[in-house]
């Protein structure tokens, strides 16, 4: 495209009300590439001027760059002077905010500039004394009684990314109206330039207390159990090291070349967990060390995954799924029913059935929220335990109401001693789980596109003319607009969800299979991949 009068007027603009140097010239360099005719330059003139960053119930997510489309000091500082409208509206003036960091390119200049808006808002502000995992964050505003929470993450997006993550003063994230609230404060806000700024917040450790509380998860009584893992670049190495030290497990082994926080993610292509790859060098380190346990952590560590030895030898990292049910099994096996009569584990609509199939069995109460712990942590009283399938776990709802792979971690290594102790593994509990209600297998089919009306075009074909069979299975179809853009697809023993990604440019697709045990497990296995193969066919053609 040609750079336009109005284009070239918007960024000026811009620039003359980015209190950051740094930004201003990083713009005005785009902008003289664009009027000297640079190819592509008025192209990302216009994407960095196409925004703003919308705020949601995720709070800011985007590339760390000059413009209103990016994360920058301009954008948190607007951003932040609209939360403070909303919190002074809401009978809040002059309360505590928390403000937490990552090690992403741009934190800390963020996390100063929030912690900066507030203070001089009249707020009192505490912030965390460096970077820290997410979860202490969410800690630290329901240990303190703050009226809410800033977090600077991004989380397990690639490296050009830096995100703003707001929990509100129940401790969890905000939920609409909220965002919708703050979206249009952030849009009053006058420029960044005009937005008050005043030094002087506090700064707060938690980190004995939020520890005290996670050696306080039932962990059981073994302790001999050897563990490898790894932060992936992100904050998580030394929360964990000292997590494991004061729960008294002692045989842990790190991934050395991803321990130390790096915004560059230098050693793996895309910093998640899940992604095919990015734990490589953790599955090589337990195989060398012979551990009985590998566990990886996302960048801000409120992720978990875990890696078990197969029977052959090898090593494979468990699908959320299954960690999601190992852990909500050792949960509601442990829960003192005198302090806790009835209680409750829930999941998303996307994850596997079940968790509510070992809820019934062990007289507890199950529930299904939409995707997103910001439900997850508000599906009812006497929440035990939560997950989500995208390796999100709340083992700990009385402390940390958002998922927390530092506690998650802990207690994985917890029930794998004991499992130890008994000549057991995980693997075990697995295969009880399947052998007791039949085998639950899930996958997912991920579109990513680049123009997100794609995605628009393909829900409305769906829901316009849905197909009466899916891998050979008669389906009916569920819309649950207007409560969420989301289809649900159920047959004899499978189910398909589909809908858009929140945080990511794609459509998603979650499928499950459930298949009875018959006669042999092995069998039953067998038959379920078979099952599921078929159904991922059909999906990835409705998907084209």
């Amino acid at each position: 495209m040609t750079l336009t009068s109005t284009l070239r007027d918007a960024a000026f603009r811009w620039i003359a009300d980015d209190p950051d140097p740094a930004s201003r010239d990083e713009l005005q360099g785009v902008v003289a590439r664009a009027l000297g005719g640079e190819p592509g330059a008025a192209d990302e003139l216009a994407d960095r001027m196409a925004g703003p960053l919308e705020f949601g119930t995720a709070g800011l997510r985007g590339p760390v760059r000059a413009g209103p489309n990016g994360m920058n000091v301009a954008v948190v500082t607007r951003t932040t002077a609209g939360v403070a409208t909303w919190l002074t509206a809401h009978g809040h003036a002059g309360a505590l905010v928390v403000v937490g960091r990552d090690a992403r390119h741009g934190s800390e200049e963020f996390a100063a500039a929030a912690a900066e808006v507030l203070t001089a808002a009249g707020f009192t502000v505490q912030v965390m004394p460096g970077p820290l995992p997410t979860p202490l964050l969410a800690y630290a505003v329901k240990h303190l009684g703050a009226v809410a929470g800033i977090q600077i993450t991004a989380s397990h997006n690639p490296p050009a990314d830096n995100g703003y993550k707001l929990y509100d003063a129940t401790g969890g994230q905000i939920v609409p109206p909220t965002d919708g609230e703050i979206e249009q404060a952030i849009q009053a806000a006058p420029a960044a330039v005009d937005v008050p700024r005043e030094p002087g917040a506090g700064v707060v450790d938690l980190l004995g207390s939020y520890l005290d509380e996670v050696a306080e998860l039932p962990l059981g009584a073994d302790r001999v159990v050897r563990v490898a893992a790894t932060a992936l670049h992100g904050v998580g190495a030394d929360t964990l090291r000292a997590a494991f030290e004061r729960a008294g497990f002692t045989d842990l082994h790190l991934v050395e070349a991803q321990s130390t926080p790096d915004p560059d993610f230098p050693t793996v292509s895309f910093p998640n967990p899940e992604e095919p790859g990015a734990t490589d060098l953790l599955l090589a380190l337990a195989s060398e060390v012979d551990a009985d346990l590998a566990i990886a952590l996302d960048p801000d560590a409120d992720r978990c995954a875990l890696g078990v030895r197969e029977r052959d030898g090898s090593w494979r990292m468990l699908r959320g799924d299954e960690t999601g049910v190992l852990l909500g099994s050792t949960i509601l096996s442990t829960v003192d029913r005198t302090t806790m009569p009835d209680p409750l584990v829930a999941t998303t609509i996307v994850s596997s059935s079940l968790l509510g199939e070992i809820a019934k069995a062990e007289g507890a109460r199950y529930a299904e929220t939409l995707t997103g712990f910001k439900w997850l942590v508000r599906a009812g009283d006497g929440l035990v335990f939560a997950y989500e399938e995208a390796l999100g776990l709340c083992v700990n709802p009385g402390f940390v109401r958002d998922k927390d792979g530092i506690a998650a971690a802990t207690l994985a290594a917890g029930l794998t001693a004991r499992l130890r102790a008994e000549g057991r593994t995980p693997l075990d509990v697995l295969d009880e789980l399947a052998e007791r209600h039949g085998v639950h297998v899930t996958d997912q089919v991920s579109l990513r596109v680049t123009d997100l009306s794609v995605r628009g075009r393909l829900m409305g074909k769906l829901r316009e003319a849905p197909p009466a069979e899916v891998g050979g299975v008669a389906v009916a179809l569920e819309d649950l607009l207007p409560d969420a853009d989301v289809l649900r697809l159920t047959g004899d023993g499978v189910r398909i969800v589909v809908r858009p990604s929140g945080t990511e440019p794609k459509l998603k697709a979650y499928l499950q299979v459930v298949e009875p045990v018959r006669e042999s497990l092995a069998d039953a296995r067998t038959a379920a991949g078979k099952r599921l193969t078929a159904l991922r066919a059909d999906v990835e053609a409705l998907l084209s």
